[in-house]
């Protein structure tokens, strides 16, 4: 079969136009390979008509993309079999045949339909088969080929994150890494330099570079960024190397410069003035002075010193929310003693880098000016307190002691003192305590007081001291004995023996320990009785000094001691200790005659209770039996009254005008009546006593006009059964006979007063000695 040049079973011819390139265009043959592993290519002259073997050989065919022509020939396929009497048919087969590739049946060639772009496929495999239309079958096998679409430079390049954010420090160096962008291009890379990019800056020129072929973008010069924090910059992408015709793409760039801490803090002002008042307390609040940084974040934070302030009175303390110095008092201020204050303040960043200390060497100061404003004070004491002393027992008005207090403003205005709630000291207006009340220190040895200064010129300004006065101790007590004593002695007691044991106390205060002297008084000196041992230890034994006593004739002595302290002055009293005689068993126990009297006592209480009791008893059943009679009757006693005969309380409340009150009673029976009672003479036993203590408890009257009236009074009272005797009451108060001070009723006035004497009352003891000496002198006095 002839073909254009090879001698083959089965030829393919084909053509592929490439593109224009260098603007010289080009026919490629097609190539043919044969199958290497089924049949050996074997190359004959032009002319020969060697036959291999028959079937179909792969073929590749190429198709520019993007070609305008409707039906554009790719290449033709044609059987060494194919004689030429057109009864041979071309068909084919596969994904793309008879949509995007024909093949003409008669001659065999392929065309492409439309457009083809190899960015969306780049290669088509297909199978041709021819058929004799004679015989109806096919005459060869099916044979497969490819055909590629070649690329050419229709897409432009793309970056692939638009648009970009880079960051970097401001006052970088040149050559700084920035960020790297990248494109990408759609076209084959191995086809020509279609996919070749280079990368160039088309804004930002002055700040930044691009490497050509990475997208790495640098500085190129430093930069501040409190001139300028951001720069927008244009990167431009270009394929086929950026030679003519070649396509391009263009991306956004923003880059940020971060802070660095190259500026120092400075003071807006640099000279402010405050003010103060000298009432202010520490921690106020004075003013505020204000510093401003360029740099932001952590690298404006600042701190405020005082760089010169020798008094320590003001501090400087950083708000954290707006970087102010907020300068606050740090101590008390005088306005008498300073009235301003001038000092320094710096401030500095509170975070450097070592690196950036270079632009930190001096801080930026400024210049405070406090100007303290004078208020009116109260007045102020010259002590915190005060502490003064007087002795007990001084008269009215005596001196105390001085409070001083001062206007500490400066027209010193006048003080005026008080002290309150005391009504024991007052205060003069130089300060000067008195005492108006008497001091005692055995009832208050200390008073706290307060005293109040004022000022004249202005009463609201008001301040107190506490003053403390201790009064001091005077030896104005006597000393007593430090309990009652209940002594007994036995009538069989001995000689010398121990009856008491006494000690005493004083309410004075000693400065040293107290000391107390026991001895007996002069008129029990002579009495050979009992005597007083001084222990030399604040206590003394009361002894005997006779042998034998007797409960008839002395049942009682009455021993004076007296108790001497160690004051200056020293002061003595005398102290009385009763004695009882007992009659003590035969072991001649006195605690056994104390049981004794105890138990005589504690009988008689027992007995007394009992009769009370009974007598109760004997009542509410004389009450019950009246009520249980009341019950049984029937009509009323007392018809003429309209209201309960209960309810009558008939009340006299006559109070008698003595000897010449003759119109509410008649007194003159009474008292010629009245018989009158005999002052017998005292004596000193205790038996006599007990005789005049029954005979004072006698009951009755004398007279017997009394008697008479009471005894019918009585019977009036028990055969009446009508009267009501539980709602009446009738008191009949007589005075008794046998009474030695006689009658002390206004009616016996009349009797002529005799003498008398009262020193019988010294016999009862030392508590009656003072009675008896008042009496004795009132009768004296009288006569």
């Amino acid at each position: 079969m002839k073909s254009n040049g090879w001698n083959q079973d089965f030829r393919m011819d084909c053509y592929i136009f490439l593109p224009f390139m260098l603007g010289i265009p080009l026919l490629w043959p097609c190539l043919k390979a044969a199958e290497d592993s089924k049949t050996e290519k074997v190359k004959q002259p032009v002319g020969s008509h060697l036959r291999v073997k028959r079937g179909w050989v792969w073929n590749q065919f190429f198709v520019p993309e993007e070609m305008n022509t409707t039906k554009h020939l790719i290449g033709r396929l044609r059987s060494d079999l194919d004689n030429g009497n057109n009864s041979f048919q071309y068909k084919l087969v596969g994904v793309g045949a008879g949509s995007i590739f024909v093949i003409d049946p008669n001659t065999g060639d392929l065309y492409a339909k439309q457009k083809l772009d190899r960015e969306e496929q780049s290669l088509y495999t297909l199978r041709a088969q021819v058929i004799d239309t004679a015989i109806g079958r096919a005459v060869e096998p099916e044979s497969e080929f490819v055909i590629r679409v070649s690329d050419i430079n229709d897409n432009a390049p793309k970056f692939l994150h638009e648009p970009y954010v880079a960051t970097v420090p401001e006052m970088s160096p040149e050559g700084t890494f920035v960020t790297q962008v990248t494109a990408s291009d759609a076209d084959d890379p191995a086809t020509g330099n279609n996919a070749r990019l280079l990368y160039s800056l088309l804004q930002g020129q002055a700040y930044f570079s691009v490497e050509p072929t990475t997208g790495i973008i640098r500085i190129s010069s430093k930069m501040d960024r409190e001139l300028q924090d951001e720069y927008w910059i244009i990167i431009q992408a270009k394929d086929m190397i950026g030679q003519h015709g070649a396509l391009s793409g263009t991306a956004s760039v923003l880059i940020k410069l971060s802070d660095i801490n190259d500026n120092k803090p400075i003071f807006k002002d640099s000279f402010y003035r405050l003010t103060v008042s000298e009432s202010a307390p520490i921690g106020t609040t004075i003013g505020i002075i204000t510093a401003f940084d360029n740099d932001i974040g952590v690298n404006a934070e600042m701190d405020y010193l005082i760089e010169d302030d020798g008094s320590q009175t003001f501090h400087i303390i950083t708000n954290n929310e707006t970087q102010e110095g907020i300068v606050i008092l740090k101590e008390e201020v005088d306005f008498e003693q300073q009235n301003h204050y001038g000092f320094r303040a710096k401030v500095r960043n509170r975070h450097v880098e070592e690196e950036l200390t270079n632009y930190h060497m001096e801080a930026s100061t400024t210049y405070i000016r406090v100007q303290v404003e004078d208020v009116d004070e109260p007045p102020v004491f010259l002590l915190p307190y005060y502490v003064f002393e007087i002795f007990e027992g001084n008269p009215l008005g005596s001196f105390i002691g001085i409070v001083s207090a001062i206007d500490p403003d400066q027209r010193k205005s006048p003080i005026r003192y008080s002290i309150t709630r005391s009504r024991v000291f007052s205060v003069h207006d130089n300060g000067t305590i008195i005492n108006t009340n008497h001091l005692d220190r055995e009832i208050s040895a200390w008073y706290n007081l307060s005293v109040t200064a004022t000022e004249r010129d202005n009463v609201q300004q008001i301040s107190s001291v506490p003053v403390y006065v201790q009064v001091l101790n005077v030896n104005d007590h006597a000393p007593e004995f430090s309990q009652y004593y209940e002594t007994y002695v036995c009538e069989s007691a001995e000689y010398g023996q121990i009856l008491q044991t006494i000690s005493a106390v004083d309410r004075d205060e000693s400065v040293e320990d107290h000391h107390f002297y026991f001895n007996l008084s002069l008129e029990d000196i002579s009495n050979s009785s009992f005597a007083i041992i001084d222990n030399q230890d604040n206590t003394a034994v009361v002894v005997t000094n006779r042998t034998g006593f007797s409960l008839e004739e002395e049942p009682v002595f009455y021993l004076s001691i007296l108790i001497a302290d160690n004051g200056i002055p020293p002061l003595t009293s005398t102290n009385t200790l009763t004695i009882h005689v007992c009659d003590c068993d035969d072991n001649g126990s006195a605690q056994v005659c104390s049981n004794k009297e105890l138990s005589f006592s504690m009988g008689f209480g027992i007995e007394v209770i009992i009769a009370i009791l009974i007598c109760i008893m004997v009542i509410f059943g004389f009450i019950f039996f009246i009520l249980a009679l009341k019950q049984r009757r029937k009509q009323t006693l007392f018809p003429e009254k309209s209201e309960d005969f209960r309810a009558n309380i008939f009340r006299y409340d006559d109070e008698g005008g003595g000897e010449e009150d003759t119109e509410a009673f008649d007194i003159v029976e009474l008292r010629n009546s009245t018989v009158m009672r005999e002052r017998k003479a005292r004596k000193t036993t205790r038996a006599e006593i007990r005789s005049l203590y029954r005979q004072s408890l006698q009951i009755g009257p004398d007279s017997a006009v009394f008697r008479k009236f009471i005894l019918e009074k009585l019977e009036e009272a028990n055969t009446d059964p009508c009267a009501p005797p539980f709602d009446s009451l009738q008191t009949y108060a007589f005075e008794g006979t046998g009474s030695i001070a006689g009658s002390l009723s206004s009616l016996g006035s009349v009797v002529i007063e005799q003498d008398e004497n009262f020193d019988y009352l010294s016999d009862l003891g030392p508590r009656f000695k003072r009675l008896a000496y008042m009496f004795g002198s009132a009768v004296q006095s009288n006569k």
